[in-house]
């Protein structure tokens, strides 16, 4: 493990940490004693490690993702936490199954591809048809009638740092709900260039869903490459013919749960900071950055406290969310269950962006709320993790954010994340864990400081952020 320049950089901040009193006088102390306790603590790599190396890929109604949900549950027990428990919820049951495809004219060449989450099957034999290519839902209708009985290939490049233009966003619901789009004018098929920045022919999967009364036909993604490969042909004149096997199935509903542990507040208990994060992943890979580093930061940040013998003025909750992939019933569920004392919530925050370096925190809240989480960040100016911007939350927390609760997100250096996302290389290499005991420093110091804060963050109008 590369923690040796940590802990030469932290090693004496960390021992006069661990000699403060256990209820310091000041913020910059506090600040000092959870930081350097979580920069020196490699507890959340061997977390991570055991989670991705010995459990694995966690898709929703497996049996891998029951067993992290028994695994998590245990730690935070160890940990010392209160109050550890399940609560219940009913997921989706996806399996993939089989998947190939080739093109076969105007000359053979296989192709790598990953049948899209919620995707039906194709028919016994499969499907082979021609190929039209389009960057978009406005191309796609231009086209028309010549739409039908051919596969359509939505093919939109990302690019890293892309933003709102050229970035994830911009390509996302081509995937989400092109196979409703195509079939409604008579598609059989959809192939949608992956979602990834980075040609390393690797297929990004992700959920897709169908619209209520469209015909429902298969989704798969192909790589880059791939991809340019169909236009190249295509702009000659050429005919594109693709064959396409998809074995997907959808099962009944299946036991869940979300996992959830609190430190409890010395003075004010009933009111909660949630830190939240989500347990499951795709199949594909082993959900390393996607977002087992999300729940590795989440358990060392409310342990890292608890072994400080800090207790929180308020109650920090751990929440480990299942479902966000491919149902999102983990969020929805929590709220619902919750729902009586969501008015005591008085701050969310998520981490489910990788385990880059932690730039900040994005913020939705009321007026001079971004102002307040800004002053509080300036204690983490020395991890670089101080950069505070308007607009913050996370798929997990939003319905808090949806019933007015202030609702931040751990911001990191996503540069490589959308290489590796939702793909076989979503692996423990891809985490540094210098960067992963920083996301640690920060999650943990926020955390207690909405926490201590002797008002809560204001709260914004109720559905505010909701496109986040």
């Amino acid at each position: 493990m590369r923690m040796v320049s940590l802990l030469g950089a932290a090693l004496v901040v960390a021992l006069l940490a661990f000699l403060a009193p256990a209820v310091a006088d000041d913020d910059e102390t506090v600040a000092g004693r959870i930081v350097g306790a979580a920069l020196v603590d490699p507890g959340a790599y061997d977390r991570l490690a055991y989670l991705t190396d010995r459990i694995g890929p966690r898709l929703s109604g497996s049996d891998n993702l029951d067993a992290a949900i028994r695994w998590a549950a245990a730690e935070l027990r160890a940990d010392g936490l209160d109050d550890v428990h399940t609560e219940p919820v009913r997921v989706p049951h996806w399996v993939r199954g089989e998947e190939r495809g080739a093109i076969l004219a105007p000359a053979a060449h296989p192709l790598v591809l990953t049948t899209l989450g919620g995707s039906v099957a194709t028919p016994p034999g499969g499907i082979t048809a021609d190929v039209v290519a389009v960057p978009g839902f406005e191309e796609l209708e231009r086209l028309g009638d010549a739409v039908r009985g051919k596969m359509v290939l939505f093919d939109r490049p990302i690019v890293r740092n892309g933003g709102a233009e050229h970035g994830y966003g911009s390509a996302v619901e081509l995937r989400v709900h092109g196979a409703s789009h195509a079939a409604k004018q008579g598609a059989v098929a959809v192939l949608v260039r992956s979602l990834g920045t980075a040609s390393y022919r690797l297929p990004h999967t992700g959920v897709m869903s169908y619209d209520d009364g469209a015909p429902k036909v298969p989704g798969v993604a192909i790589t880059a490459e791939d991809a340019d490969l169909v236009e190249r042909l295509l702009a000659t004149g050429a005919t594109v013919r693709v064959h396409l096997e998809v074995g997907a199935r959808t099962l009944p509903d299946a036991d869940s749960a979300n996992v959830v542990a609190d430190l409890r507040g010395r003075e004010r208990p009933d009111e909660i900071v949630v830190i939240g994060c989500h347990l499951d992943s795709w199949d594909v890979g082993t959900g390393a950055i996607d977002d087992g580093a999300g729940c590795a930061i989440v358990m060392q940040a409310v342990a890292t406290l608890k072994r400080l013998g800090l207790r929180p003025r308020r109650t920090i909750r751990a929440v480990l969310y299942t479902n966000e992939e491919n149902g999102t019933r983990g969020g929805k569920g929590y709220a619902e269950a919750h729902a009586g004392e969501i008015e005591r919530h008085v701050a969310a925050i998520e981490s489910d962006s990788g385990a880059g370096t932690p730039l900040g925190f994005g913020v939705t809240a009321g007026d001079g709320g971004v102002e307040a989480v800004r002053a509080l960040a300036g204690r983490l100016l020395g991890i670089g993790a101080a950069d505070v911007r308007s607009g913050g939350g996370g798929t997990d927390i939003s319905p808090l954010r949806k019933a007015g609760v202030p609702s931040l997100s751990l911001r990191q250096d996503t540069t490589y994340y959308f290489d590796w996302h939702h793909t076989d290389a979503d692996t423990l290499d891809k985490v540094d864990p210098e960067d992963l005991a920083r996301n640690v420093a920060a999650m943990a110091w926020m955390a207690w400081s909405l926490a201590e804060r002797d008002a809560p963050l204001p709260r914004p109008a109720a559905g505010e952020g909701d496109g986040e």
